[in-house]
């Protein structure tokens, strides 16, 4: 037996003292590796989390963690007590929705936060589908960036994240993925520059429509998704310079359409945007961005969380996309391995 736990012989046992607060920061922060994305994940001062963590393992009697810098790494012991701590919180989550569900009139608040383009789309007929079969369920709904989404949900401040997968690192979400469509990337550009059957720009496009080309808007929009664009227009457009940055899709696409440049866009946000008789959208070779409800397990098969999680699924199914031409030679080409 480990020294650590190990008592003499006819010592009466302590009893566990072991908070939900505790088991709240503890599944934080193995999810969240670092205790400064925990703190910030939960609203705690790095050293309040830093002590809540500390009692736990004093009661436990083993570390959960071996420190690495700022890495929180699970020791053994931190992955035999990481499921059940999990299935502690679940049954918490459950009771308090239960709470809710039997107060108030019954009334149950559905709290989701998403991408622009996947709220705009996919959720208004959704909601009014589910308060139809559930009268009593009102929505609580916020537009939010990937890796905020992620943090909402590690937070327990949502119930559901709409957003890309691969707009975040996946390792680790510890959250089920419910697949909804696989949106294809497009080149926007102006209606007034043509590029079908384009192989070499240099030579084929005059002087004010090679500029145009060779003019981009780009976002900010999650690390891994900012790398793959940088990394698609160093190999597609390696000429091109940034001329704006803006932090939505649908702002891109608005100064695309006013005459300032081309920009790389999801299909189905440039669906979304106002506008769009403007602007050509071409095919490019980019992976998809796979769009995910994500979400705690227990809520998927509960009412009403079940009711909204289909209606998506099924939303997502009828997406028509808009006419998107066909890659001109040069677009043709994959960027990354």
């Amino acid at each position: 037996m480990d020294e650590s736990v190990a008592r003499p012989r006819g010592e009466r046992q302590r009893p566990f003292d072991v908070s939900l607060r505790q088991l709240q920061i503890f599944w934080a922060v193995a999810h969240a590796d670092t205790l400064t994305r925990a703190a910030k994940q939960l609203g705690l001062a790095q050293p309040s989390l830093s002590q809540h963590l500390a009692k736990l393992e004093s009661t436990v009697g083993n570390r959960l963690f071996e420190r690495r810098s700022n890495e929180m790494v699970l020791t053994e012991a931190g992955k035999a007590l990481l499921p059940k701590a999990e299935q502690v919180l679940a049954t918490l989550t459950e009771f308090e929705d239960d709470l809710r569900r039997f107060s108030a009139d019954q009334r149950v608040t559905v709290r989701l936060a998403g991408l622009s383009s996947l709220l705009r789309m996919l959720v208004p007929g959704v909601l009014a589908a589910t308060r139809a079969t559930h009268p009593g369920v009102d929505f609580d709904l916020q537009e939010a960036a990937p890796n905020d989404i992620v943090e909402m949900l590690y937070g327990r401040h949502i119930h559901i994240g709409l957003l890309a997968a691969n707009s975040v690192a996946e390792a680790g979400l510890g959250f089920l993925q419910v697949p909804l469509f696989d949106d294809p990337y497009v080149l926007v550009v102006p209606e007034g520059l043509v590029l079908d059957g384009i192989s070499d720009p240099q030579a084929e496009l005059d002087a004010p429509a090679l500029a145009l080309l060779g003019s981009s808007v780009q976002f900010s929009f999650g690390t891994p998704h900012t790398r793959r664009v940088e990394d698609w227009y160093r190999t597609v457009l390696p000429h091109s310079r940034v001329v704006a940055r803006c932090r939505s899709f649908e702002v891109a696409i608005a100064l695309v359409e006013a005459g300032l440049g081309v920009c790389l866009v999801p299909a189905l946000s440039s669906l979304a945007a106002a506008g769009g008789p403007g602007v050509r959208r071409y095919r490019v070779a980019l992976p998809p961005r796979r769009l995910v409800a994500l979400l705690a397990s227990q809520y998927r098969r509960r009412a009403p969380y079940e009711a909204v999680l289909d209606g998506l699924v099924a939303a997502a199914a009828g997406i028509d996309l808009p006419p998107l031409r066909a890659a001109p030679p040069f677009l043709d080409r994959r960027a990354g391995p």
